[in-house]
């Protein structure tokens, strides 16, 4: 999927399965690594994520993608990924990666999004990490 213009998402924010331990992971890595505390989180779970994802073609119950909106753009699976560590400042380096075609770099994104409960595991509850972390979960649309 290439990026889309979405005007009317103001806020930058990852929308993220908070059923899957690595998303959860993942989730919690830009949190602290954001020191701007740029990104706000929405699981997929939620109201809000749901509607974020029927609204961009994610099935809400088997999400094969994460999303991301930076700047007013949404991003997708590896794209998305990119940009949001791009958007942190010590981990712009990671734009080095953006040389591989996104097919491919979509495709190894497909392998480990097919396989993240087998291989990183499941809760059964949503994982909303620390208070700092819940303060920039958004659970209902804004």
């Amino acid at each position: 999927m290439r990026p889309v213009d979405v005007p009317d998402i103001t806020q930058d924010l990852i929308l993220f399965d908070g059923d899957c331990i690595l998303c959860s992971r993942g989730a919690h890595f830009v949190h602290t690594q954001d020191r701007a505390e740029r990104f706000k989180f929405v699981a997929i779970q939620s109201t809000y994520g749901r509607i974020l994802a029927r609204r961009f073609g994610i099935n809400p119950e088997a999400p094969e993608t994460n999303l991301a909106v930076i700047d007013g753009r949404a991003f997708f699976k590896s794209d998305a990924a990119l940009n949001v560590l791009r958007a942190m400042q010590a981990w712009r380096w990671t734009a080095v990666f953006r040389w591989a075609p996104r097919p491919l770099r979509n495709w190894v994104y497909d392998h480990v999004a097919r396989n993240r409960y087998a291989w990183f595991g499941r809760k059964e509850q949503c994982w909303v990490g620390d208070s700092a972390l819940r303060a920039r979960i958004i659970e209902h649309a804004p």
